[in-house]
């Protein structure tokens, strides 16, 4: 887009929350907050919860807005990124370095302060995985990229359990698993629905690079998988019944999707397996919570 027909209206507040793309951080603090709950029978402190959240997300929020830089020339030529605030010009390259230094910087110490170390490397090396390993090669050298970079994005959770705790347990390692599982189904549906603009931005997105019926298979294939993953807290004792039967009445929601996109003719399949798989994450770890402080478990394994 040539620079004339950028934006040169004022910064907004809105422009800066966009660059830390609140819905995904959202989500993500959403598993974080549900990981510090996991991680005792009794109650996290108040300054854990409100603090070990507010540092989680800033890093996060951080690591989005390095996304938002890097990807700005990508962004201006696809439909679904065009209107973001460094692509539109409203915020400069520089000023997105600057706050994404400030609110990583800020988070980082506020969980070295308030939390602990363990939490605030986990988080700084989440946030480097996502910012530069899965955005500056990842993203731009293979198309499984989202498979390999999307680690990055399933530790919430742990890092929420180890800001109660201070240790790595084997069930916040689950928890990191099912959501690694989770994330190739999740985020191919939508590369199929916007194959057009990954391919026109040349990014080799697994729809682009190996066509929407191979990635249909995979996200099929792969959404067997998380099926399977999400038994394993139950087999282990981490949950109950409760937690089982919806995992698999989840599971069997998301199968029915990815089917749909295999087999249908929907031309909004992709985007509406992409949105339930949204549903699932959030209802799945809502479960958990209730599984936690309403069910007595034994394992099985």
């Amino acid at each position: 887009m040539q620079q004339t027909e950028l934006e040169t209206t004022g910064v907004s507040w809105r422009d800066y929350l966009e660059l830390c793309k609140p819905n995904v951080v959202a989500l993500m603090i959403l598993t974080s907050l549900i990981g510090m709950l996991l991680a005792t029978d009794g109650l996290v402190s108040l300054d854990v919860l409100i603090l070990g959240n507010l540092g989680i997300a800033l890093c996060a929020g951080s690591a989005a807005a390095v996304n938002h830089i890097v990807d700005r020339k990508i962004d201006d030529t696809m439909a679904r990124t065009h209107n973001r605030p460094i692509a539109r010009g409203r915020i400069q390259p520089s000023q997105a370095i600057m706050f994404a230094a400030l609110t990583g910087l800020a988070g980082m110490v506020i969980l070295l302060v308030f939390i602990n170390q363990i939490t605030a490397w986990l988080t700084l090396a989440s946030s480097i995985g996502y910012a530069f390993v899965y955005t500056m090669y990842l993203k731009r050298a293979t198309p499984q990229n989202i498979v390999i970079g999307g680690l990055a994005g399933a530790a919430p959770p742990l890092l929420g359990w180890t800001a109660v705790t201070g240790e790595v347990h084997y069930n916040a390692l689950l928890l990191v698993l099912i959501i690694f599982a989770w994330t190739p189904p999740h985020f191919w549906a939508l590369a199929i629905h916007r194959k057009d603009d990954y391919a026109k931005a040349e990014i080799p997105m697994l729809p682009v690079t190996h066509g929407e019926q191979y990635t249909k298979i995979n996200i099929v294939l792969y959404t067997l998988l998380l099926i399977v993953i999400t038994v394993l807290p139950f087999l282990t004792g981490m949950f109950g019944l409760l937690y089982l039967v919806g995992a698999l009445v989840l599971g069997a929601g998301f199968l029915y999707w990815a089917l749909v996109m295999l087999f249908g003719q929907d031309d909004d399949s992709g985007m509406k397996t992409f949105k339930f798989s949204i549903t699932y994450l959030m209802v799945l770890f809502v479960i958990m919570l209730l599984d936690h402080y309403l069910i007595e478990t034994t394992p099985i394994i």
